[in-house]
């Protein structure tokens, strides 16, 4: 009797040990499977324009740039994935494609210019403005905003505090044409935090706040390429990411250095690459649409 079972406990355990291998085999497999069909997604890189800061002091609290100036990039990207498209970032006012110089703004802080307009950069990469679903702004600014007007029938996702900040009275009476570009967009979508915009992981808004109230980067997954960070207005230069440095003008300080300290565990974590959206280093690094990051 006792060694009926003494046999038969092993004959459990070993069935249950089979059983554990073949639903961690399984576990495995799935997990496989899920890496080897991340979706197919493109990232176009156009140029929404040009930023001369003739007054670079101001994009440091301390004094370190002072009688600095310096260059910036203006990028605009498309992200094709399959469930849909989406715009990140509207680069600057297309009312400067037209002009023959460039225009420097009444305080002389900002010279600015763009060459080209979205509707034909897109033709480029074989889109038409109807091509693209979501809109998404990294935050409201001038140079970030400035063809959103021309997304029409686009779906505008921005974090309910940006849109409640630019709506509020006290700002629509201080800055009434601030905000021109985006006033009349009526398609929208509110959104409260990160939010995954195709469901899969594969294309994240990540509230990052503190240059303005709700602003955010964007995380993107890339099949070959890898995971990389677009950084919106988090950092301007390489110099203020490694030391930590937030414009004189933005919203909120100590929002924007806690939002450097999520990014930077945030980037750790998930091995991203960092991408500076208004350093011309990195924008030069990028293919430009038609060619693509996948």
């Amino acid at each position: 009797m006792k060694i009926f079972t003494y046999f038969s406990l092993w004959a459990v355990l070993l069935t249950s040990l089979f059983t554990a291998c073949k639903m961690n085999a399984e576990k495995n497999t799935e997990v496989a499977q899920a890496i080897q069909e991340k979706p197919e997604i493109r990232l176009y890189t156009f140029d929404g324009g040009t930023v001369q800061v003739n007054a670079l002091e101001l994009f440091s609290q301390d004094s370190v740039y002072k009688g600095k100036s310096k260059e910036f990039a203006n990028a605009f990207y498309v992200i094709e994935h399959p469930k849909g498209t989406m715009m990140w970032d509207a680069g600057l006012p297309e009312a400067l494609v037209p002009m023959d110089e460039p225009f420097t703004s009444a305080d002389g802080n900002f010279t600015v210019s763009r060459s080209d307009s979205v509707q034909n950069q897109l033709a480029k990469a074989g889109m038409t403005l109807e091509d693209i679903d979501f809109l998404a702004l990294s935050h409201t600014h001038f140079d970030h905003s400035g063809h959103a007007a021309r997304m029409g029938k686009s779906t505008w996702l921005v974090q309910k505090t940006e849109y409640d900040f630019i709506t509020s009275a006290e700002v629509q009476k201080s800055y009434p044409n601030e905000y021109n570009a985006i006033k009349d967009i009526k398609n929208l979508k509110k959104i409260d935090g990160d939010y995954d915009v195709f469901g899969d992981g594969s294309v994240v808004i990540k509230l990052m706040p503190g240059h303005t109230p709700g602003h955010s980067v964007l995380f993107l997954d890339l099949k070959d390429h890898g995971p990389l960070l677009l950084t919106g207005d988090l950092y301007h230069l390489y110099a203020n990411r490694k030391n930590k440095r937030v414009p004189i003008f933005n919203y909120d300080v100590k929002q924007t250095l806690e939002s450097m300290d999520r990014f930077e565990n945030f980037a750790e974590q998930t091995g991203a690459e960092v991408y500076l959206q208004h350093q011309k280093e990195d924008f030069e690094k990028m293919p430009k649409a038609p060619k693509f990051l996948n």
